[in-house]
């Protein structure tokens, strides 16, 4: 599963326990991210706390979908496993786009995304492949798309924060949970009334 064994659930600190169950009792399992860095305490809570500011965060103009269709494509460019299966499952059900994620993974360029995504790809990419060269007019690009400079940011800064975690991900060898992989694939079956 990992390099790096996971602690026991019930050896962690008790804020990190919790956060984790919440998540288990939400999704029905626990993300193996969760428990791989958890052998880190504070590591754990800078990671998430970030993780959150960036991704849950109410303002700008990204949607949850967006932000994660950054993800996917980005993590699929710095070929992380983990982060393409886990994320274009959330990015499936966020978009409720069975397809989705395989097309943003494989080449966002011809997936079927509207021309304001296709630009917010673009720039992710720069950032995620070449950031030294982001230059005025890549920003100007995003503007042409309803975009703003707080918006700019909000995707560079999901991009490199993504960056850190595919090469951790990577580095250890993190494996996604069985789950992800059909999670949005197939419309939920609706609960008969009775």
């Amino acid at each position: 599963m990992s390099r790096y064994p996971h602690p026991d659930l019930n050896t962690l600190p008790q804020d990190i326990r919790a956060r984790i169950l919440e998540v288990q009792e939400k999704s029905g399992f626990i993300p193996n991210v969760f428990l791989a860095f958890a052998r880190r305490p504070a590591e754990w809570r800078a990671f998430f706390a970030y993780h959150d500011a960036l991704m849950l965060k109410e303002e700008g103009s990204l949607t949850k979908g967006e932000r994660e269709m950054i993800v996917t494509t980005t993590s699929a460019a710095n070929q992380c496993l983990y982060c393409v299966v886990a994320h274009g499952a959330i990015l499936r059900i966020y978009e409720k786009k069975p397809f989705i994620a395989d097309q943003v993974a494989v080449n966002w360029r011809k997936a079927d995304i509207s021309p304001r995504e296709r630009a917010m790809l673009e720039f992710a990419m720069k950032v995620c492949l070449n950031s030294q060269a982001v230059e005025p007019a890549d920003i100007d690009a995003l503007h042409a798309h309803g975009f703003d400079d707080e918006d700019a940011w909000d995707i560079a800064a999901i991009t490199a924060f993504f960056g850190l975690s595919n090469r951790m991900a990577s580095f250890a060898g993190m494996q996604p949970n069985p789950e992800f992989y059909l999670m949005g694939r197939v419309p939920r079956e609706k609960k008969q009334c009775q």
